[in-house]
């Protein structure tokens, strides 16, 4: 199963920094809120977005 979640909903859920290192992102990058990024379920599970 593939979990996607958007910069905004990843500020929401505080886990925007981990998306931010799991994906090879800087604060420097331009990302838009609406940007989509597709997790792995293990991945959403470490970010404690499933169980």
């Amino acid at each position: 199963m593939k979990i996607t979640i958007t910069q905004n909903e990843a500020l929401e859920k505080g886990v925007w920094q981990e998306v931010m290192n799991l994906f090879g992102l800087n604060k420097e990058d331009d990302v838009w809120p609406s940007e989509a990024f597709v997790l792995t379920e293990e991945q959403a599970r470490e970010l404690g977005l499933i169980r």
